[in-house]
């Protein structure tokens, strides 16, 4: 097992839903790990002729067209392949740490109330009084498999008083964090269709009990429990499509900060001329990398495959 195979195996443990428990599987499978441990193959490959040709340029077995134009195709498309699993909007980690709802609004909007009526208990106070909720209150949920985690935030609004600043201040940095932000507006409260909403953020009009829905937009009464379903419903089709069904490739900051380097490496390759020995250092670098995601990091698989592929001292 390789270090992405045990972290799989961790994953396993701790997951909460059917899609995490997917994902893990297909880590402690190795699915990652050998895609890895391909890339990085096919880089000590280019790394063993980089060093043949730059040390052992007199032996008649190593030719310096390591370090030609067929060198930076085969590094392109290495670098395309990891460019290409990089690009996944980092479904694999926002799938282990949850998709994140943040309900949004005017104090006395109706986020606590929605909040207690999604989780189906009392997570929060509840209260007439404006500027009740000054503290982000979180829970997880399962939705068709998925890990769901539904934050009920301080009422947005100017106000004098620095705790409720402070609440207010964190509800924004969470608001803008967040994977969808649910813009609470209560019914008895006149609707401005002209006010555009930032990108992740849709509106739903609460207390629908008090009025007549507006179309085109999610209606919802805690209170009758009305257009809750239809909510959660749309809550777990964003969440679906924006997490799949737990067959990303890369799962953890650490697996994509290791690939971005490597991919970082390989574009220097790519960007131009160099002198011999900084690509191969390029070469070192972008292998060592990919080391480090799956827990090997050392040289012994280069000198071997230099050894082994030309008749070097012999």
């Amino acid at each position: 097992m390789d270090l992405t195979a045990v972290e799989g195996a961790a994953d396993l443990i701790d997951a909460e839903t059917e899609a995490q428990r997917r994902q893990a599987l297909r880590q402690l499978d190795g699915v990652l790990g050998r895609k890895v441990a391909d890339w990085r193959d096919r880089l000590i490959d280019l790394l063993a002729g980089a060093e043949a040709a730059l040390d052992f340029a007199d032996e008649g077995d190593v030719d310096d067209s390591a370090l030609d134009a067929a060198l930076h195709a085969k590094a392109r498309a290495i670098r395309d392949d990891i460019d290409h699993a990089l690009a996944d909007s980092r479904r694999g980690e926002r799938l282990r740490e949850g998709y994140v709802v943040v309900l949004s609004g005017p104090p006395n909007a109706g986020k606590s109330t929605l909040l207690n009526a999604l989780s189906q208990r009392d997570a929060a106070i509840v209260s007439a009084i404006p500027g009740t909720t000054r503290d982000l209150i979180e829970i997880r949920c399962d939705l068709g498999g998925l890990p769901i985690i539904i934050v009920d935030t301080a009422g947005l609004r100017d106000t004098t008083d620095p705790v409720e600043a402070e609440g207010i201040r964190r509800t924004r940095n969470r608001m803008d964090q967040a994977d969808l932000v649910l813009a609470l507006q209560p019914n008895d409260e006149p609707h401005d269709p002209a006010n555009v909403l930032p990108d992740r953020t849709i509106r739903v009009q609460t207390k629908s009990d008090l009025g007549v829905a507006v179309n085109g937009v999610l209606a919802v009464s805690a209170l009758t429990g009305a257009g809750i379903d239809n909510l959660l419903r749309f809550i777990e089709a964003r969440a679906e499509q924006a997490l799949g069904g737990g067959d990303a490739l890369i799962t953890r900051q650490r697996h994509r900060d290791g690939l971005t380097r490597c991919s970082r490496h390989l574009s220097r390759i790519l960007s131009g001329p160099a002198l011999p020995e900084l690509l191969a250092e390029d070469l070192r670098l972008a292998v060592r990398a990919l080391g480090e995601v799956a827990g090997r990091v050392g040289v012994e698989d280069m000198l071997d495959r230099l050894f082994s592929g030309f008749c070097i001292g012999k």
